[in-house]
């Protein structure tokens, strides 16, 4: 079918990518400015060479409904002005208003165009289809992505012309009609494409943005997201808490150093599923680089949730790692940084995060509450008969041992 799939694209279109379509839509005063005066010249012609008072009420009809049109241009920008971010709710009302205004104003130029082909002058004639036909381009551009609203917007310009010539009986004006018909058919087509060259464009772009954000090493997050994410979160929690958790990994330098490089990358990608494992779906796992990561915790349940996912991570990252059949054991830092109380902008929760987890890698790995660096020893280790067996063991700098 023409149109197969259409929908279902344009239900995958994210909150984003339909707001900048909206603006978009709204983001030129040339559309109604440019029918408005295409409409009174044509028409203040056409009604002073032929005289006929139809002409007139759709021109004036027409220059009417292209006022409001770019009054309604107007009122969206005051609107961005006041709170630039609409819900999707709103921004969908504010798309059905275009899609009426521009509806009538294509459907006005279908009448006027069938109106001055019955009144059998040629030069009048071909200004009105000229019109016509200009709206028409000018809708498959700028509605590539609503495919079933640029339809109707060629039925609208279409339909009136075509029954009007096709009623006068006689050849030329069946033939007008019938070209007019063939028009707004191949116009179709032109609306697939335009909309399959759209959403192409698109996905590239969200693939870029996507691979841009991302660690190529780890899959996880990569830096450039605290910058953009963070803000947000702490600005949808305002009500809440966010919790910073920065982790460095103990031992990590010597077995990299031990078993080679592609043995440290894949310790690393480990580490990555363990906390995409710890994470919740609203969380934001990052890896700063090296053996750096950050996992940002939306909204804990208190302090006590925040420390709760402190002593997951230490547990989780501190389990032995299988190795081409050997058990590695690392060991992690932690410092936790809690929102507002730590911190209400992004600079000040990694600072204190990243103090904290200094003074987790100065008391030999655990995790350390920023809220708490004033205490002596604020540090809470996940087994503490393996920290004894390390200090025992300082000749080893990797925990191994030999699968049976």
């Amino acid at each position: 079918m023409l149109f197969n799939g259409m929908g279902a694209e344009r239900t995958a279109i994210s909150n984003d990518v339909h707001m900048e379509v909206v603006t978009g839509l709204y983001g030129t005063t040339t559309p109604p400015i440019l029918s408005a005066i295409c409409q009174s010249m044509v028409g203040a012609i056409t009604t002073f060479v032929i005289g006929d008072m139809a002409t007139a009420v759709l021109t004036v009809a027409g220059v009417a409904v292209a006022m409001i049109r770019l009054a309604g241009v107007f009122a969206f920008r005051r609107r961005l002005v006041r709170a630039p971010q609409p819900g999707r709710a709103e921004m969908e009302s504010w798309e059905r208003r275009y899609f009426a205004g521009s509806v009538t104003t294509a459907f006005i130029f279908g009448a006027f165009a069938g109106r001055v082909l019955v009144l059998d002058d040629a030069v009048c004639s071909v200004m009105a289809i000229g019109v016509g036909f200009g709206f028409g381009a000018g809708t498959i551009s700028r509605l590539s992505l609503r495919p079933v609203a640029a339809s109707l917007h060629l039925v609208a310009i279409g339909v009136p012309a075509v029954v009007a010539t096709l009623m006068q009986g006689d050849l030329k004006h069946v033939g007008v009609g019938l070209l007019i018909a063939l028009y707004v058919l191949a116009s179709f087509e032109m609306v697939r494409m335009s909309f399959n060259a759209a959403i192409g464009q698109i996905r590239l772009k969200q693939q870029f943005e996507q691979l841009a954000r991302l660690d190529p090493m780890t899959g996880l997050f990569n830096r450039s997201v605290l910058a953009v994410d963070l803000p947000k979160m702490l600005s949808d929690c305002t009500a809440g808490m966010v919790a910073v958790h920065a982790l460095d990994l103990d031992r990590f330098k010597e077995a990299n150093d031990r078993f080679g490089h592609p043995a440290g990358d894949a310790l690393l990608r480990e580490v990555a599923g363990r906390l995409r494992t710890i994470a919740a779906q609203d969380d934001l796992v990052i890896r700063m680089g090296g053996d750096e990561f950050i996992l940002v915790q939306r909204e804990p349940e208190g302090a006590a949730g925040a420390e709760a996912m402190a002593q997951h991570i230490v547990r989780s990252i501190s389990a032995p790692y299988d190795l081409d059949g050997q058990e590695i054991e690392l060991g992690v830092s932690v410092g936790v940084a809690i929102a507002p109380g730590d911190g209400g902008d992004v600079e000040a929760l990694l600072s204190r995060s990243d103090k904290a987890l200094y003074r987790a890698k100065g008391n030999r790995g655990g995790y350390v509450l920023a809220g708490e660096l004033h205490l002596p020893a604020a540090v809470v280790l996940p087994d503490q008969r393996m920290a004894e067996r390390r200090s025992r063991e300082p000749q080893l700098p990797v925990r191994l041992r030999e699968r049976v």
